[in-house]
Formats: structure tokens, C-alpha cells, sequence
């Protein structure tokens, strides 16, 4: 894959000339980040130069702009059921405003991906459907700002769904679903404790299915961290805060099991969910000096681990398929705990697990009608009752998901439905 690694990083040859379009980024060599205007006008030309590349608005903010989606392939698919099963992964840019380096390299690997003609990157995309979110916070991007126009953490909304840009996102989740999602993001140091170029982090959500979990780490592990590293740069885990000396975590400051949190919700869903951060703070006098040179390193430890992440959707095509697939159709069987707390390095107290969960939830008609079009976002599936309300089954693919949006117990949930023991007349509900 050393071919392809090379057409993502590096600009396809003739990118000077003007058939080939460039980032507002590119062409200040790094001085300024692209504009918005700039971005709209980037993708139109890529989208026109190839059959490889689709472009939806697949929401629109508050302020008016568009949330759009990249679809990516050979040729691109047309219609969700295109994707190809097993073999999708989602890139989502930029969920905070403030954060820009990921669209950056967002914006050149969808460029690279359009035009790239080595017979690697096409053969990959002869099998692997791309997807990417270039912008996932236009407002916030456009006012250099963490939440969106109305001050919302939009990576903290991915149950609820209040926001229009995480409800653009669950649509994409719900209509494409990826089995490999990739959220980029940036990140302020704390010396000496947590100042690597870049941290990457896994679903950390017991609810993630064991499988899923392994592929996660290994994408983290095996693939991102090397792939950073050959570049010579410095890895490691987000949201722990480690010894320099002895390299032991000393304190655990963000990156717990919070269902709410994209890499959460995706792992939940049964998609191989991966965190990326890149350092923002300036390493160097020069880069003090140059702000064109931190903006170009962030850029590039960002492709870095882009070019990870495409290894690993190559060599791990099989075992990827098969984790998120078995992920998918387990809770059809309606068996095992539901874990309404905890994480991967924090286990769940007695009262943070549902050990035999109820069959089903059941809404009345009120609390159907305040919660209906979220779970349609979640994809959801229930069976309406003669009341108005509705009864939520268990056994359908979001089984894990379901208890984390209706029970009283989960730290997150949109309302508080009742618990059903006796489900003979609701098992395999539709909506």
C-alpha cells in the first residue's frame, strides 16, 4: 500500500497547473486555512473532474450553511444501498470549529482520491466506498469556535440529536452505515504530562461489541500510531496524562465510555470508531515565529495518520467485515447485558449494568411523539400502539442502543420509558 500511502499524502502530479484544484490552504503555503467559499469551490470542480466523486447537502446549520457529504469510490456510489458492505469507512472533519487541520487534510485526500491514477488507489476504491464529512461544524468553523452557532459541543450530542449537524451525521450513520468511522479533531498540550503530535483513541463504551473493540485498537495501534511515527512524529493515547519518566497514565482527563461521544455512538452502532488529535501548539522557535509552519505540521501529522487508517481499511478488509457485520446482527438474539456506565480501563458498578435487560420500552403517546424522529435518526425500530405510543423491542440491531435512549437509568436518555418484561406480541417490531 506504499502507493497508495504516497497518492494521499502528495498532491497528484500537475496540482500547480490550473485542471487541478487547491485548497485555499495550499495555495498560502499553509498561511491561512481554507475559506468556506474557497471549499465549496474546491469540491464543485472535484466533483465535476470525475465520476469517482458525489457531493449531497445532507443538512443545513443554523445559520444557513451546508453540511455536505463526499461520497468516494470506482465509480462512486449512487444510492446508499451501493455502499459497499463491509468495506465503508466515514471521515468526519472538524466537528469543532476551532480545530481545522483535519478538514485540511480532509479536503486533499478527497482531492487525491478523485484524480489518483495509480492502479493501487484505484483498486482500493474498486472496493472500499469513501465517505467524508469535510466540514462537520461549518458555523463554528466560519467563527473559529469549538461549538456550533448556537454554542453546542456537537460531539456531545450524538444520542440526543438536537443539533442539525449531529442529526446531518446520524442520517449519513444511519443510511450509509460505515463500518469504520474516523472523527479528527485537535488538541491543546499539558507539559509534561500530555504533549505527543498526535493522539488517536478507540470506543472506550462496553456496549461496543468485543470484535469491533479489537479492530478499533488495532487501527489505533498498529496502524495509525506506526504510520505517524515513520513521519517522525510522537504518538499516543488520548485523554491520559502520562509520566514522562516512567511512562505510567497519572490521570485519566478526558476519552471515558460516554455514549454520547462519536467514537462511542459508533462503536454502540457496531462501526470501528477511531479518535484522532493532532497538537496545536506551536514545537518550535520557528514554528513560533512562522504560524504557516505549525499550520503545515498539524496538516501533516494529520495525513500521517490518514495514510494509517488506509492501510489498515486495506489489509483488515475481511476482519472488518466480519466484526461489524456480527456486530450488527447480534442483537437480534436479544441475550446479554446492556452497560449504562463504565469503559474499557473503568469497569462498571453493579448499578451501571443491566444484566437482564427487559425485552422491550414502552412510550406513550406523548413521549412517542417528543422522541419518534430522533429514534428514526438512530435508526430504531419499534411497533406502534393503539394508544398513540409505541413499544421499543430489544431484539433488532440498536439493542444496545436502545436502553441508552429510553431507560431512567442511563446517564443520557431522552425520555424515560417503561420497562415491558412480556414481549411475545412485540419481538420483531417495525415501524
Amino acid at each position: 500500500m506504499a502507493t497508495l500511502a504516497a497518492t494521499l499524502s502528495t498532491a497528484p502530479a500537475g496540482a500547480a497547473g490550473p485542471h487541478v484544484p487547491r485548497t485555499g490552504f495550499e495555495t498560502s503555503h499553509g498561511a491561512r486555512w481554507t475559506t468556506q467559499p474557497e471549499e465549496q469551490a474546491f469540491l464543485a470542480a472535484v466533483d465535476r473532474a470525475t465520476p469517482r466523486v458525489r457531493i449531497d447537502r445532507i443538512g443545513v446549520t443554523r445559520q444557513g450553511r451546508p453540511v455536505q457529504l463526499v461520497r468516494i469510490g470506482a465509480p462512486a456510489p449512487e444510492r446508499p444501498q451501493d455502499v459497499r458492505r463491509g468495506n465503508s469507512v466515514l471521515f468526519i472533519c472538524s466537528q469543532h470549529g476551532d480545530e481545522p487541520s483535519g478538514r485540511e487534510a480532509c479536503l486533499t485526500t478527497v482531492r487525491n482520491l478523485a484524480y489518483a491514477k495509480d492502479p493501487a488507489t484505484l483498486r482500493f476504491l474498486a472496493h472500499t466506498t469513501v465517505l467524508v464529512v469535510p466540514t462537520a461544524n461549518p458555523d463554528g468553523r466560519a467563527a473559529d469556535t469549538r461549538g456550533n452557532a448556537d454554542g453546542t459541543d456537537i460531539n456531545r450530542d450524538h444520542l440526543a440529536l438536537e443539533t442539525p449537524e449531529a442529526r446531518a451525521m446520524a442520517t449519513v450513520i444511519r443510511d450509509y452505515r460505515p463500518d469504520t468511522l474516523y472523527d479528527l479533531h485537535e488538541y491543546s498540550a499539558t507539559a509534561p504530562y500530555y504533549v505527543k503530535d498526535l493522539l488517536s483513541l478507540w470506543p472506550r463504551n462496553l456496549n461496543t461489541a468485543d470484535a469491533v473493540h479489537r479492530e478499533a485498537t488495532s487501527l489505533s495501534k498498529e496502524f495509525v500510531e506506526p504510520a505517524v511515527q515513520e513521519q517522525g512524529f510522537t504518538t499516543g493515547v488520548y485523554g491520559i496524562w502520562t509520566d514522562p519518566e516512567t511512562g505510567e497514565p497519572v490521570k485519566q482527563v478526558a476519552g471515558d465510555g460516554q455514549e454520547r461521544i462519536l467514537r462511542n455512538t459508533a462503536g454502540v452502532k457496531g462501526s470501528v470508531g477511531l479518535l484522532v488529535e493532532t497538537r496545536v501548539d506551536a514545537l518550535t522557535d520557528a514554528e513560533k515565529a512562522d504560524p504557516a509552519l505549525n499550520n503545515k505540521r498539524r496538516v501533516a501529522s494529520q495525513l500521517a495518520a490518514l495514510n494509517g487508517a488506509f492501510t489498515f481499511l486495506d489489509r483488515h478488509r475481511t476482519r472488518i467485515e466480519a466484526a461489524t457485520t456480527a456486530a450488527r446482527t447480534a442483537g437480534y438474539a436479544d441475550r446479554g447485558p446492556v452497560y449504562l456506565g463504565g469503559a474499557d480501563n473503568d469497569p462498571a458498578s453493579d448499578d451501571e449494568v443491566l444484566a437482564d435487560p427487559p425485552c422491550a420500552y414502552r412510550l406513550d403517546a406523548g413521549q412517542f411523539r417528543r422522541v419518534e424522529s430522533t429514534l428514526r435518526l438512530h435508526g430504531v425500530s419499534w411497533r406502534r400502539a393503539a394508544d398513540g405510543g409505541a413499544v421499543v423491542p430489544l431484539r433488532q440491531s440498536m439493542r444496545k442502543l436502545v436502553p441508552l435512549l429510553l431507560d431512567r437509568r442511563a446517564g443520557y436518555h431522552l425520555t424515560v420509558a417503561t420497562p415491558v418484561r412480556y414481549c411475545d406480541a412485540v419481538i420483531g417490531g417495525n415501524r
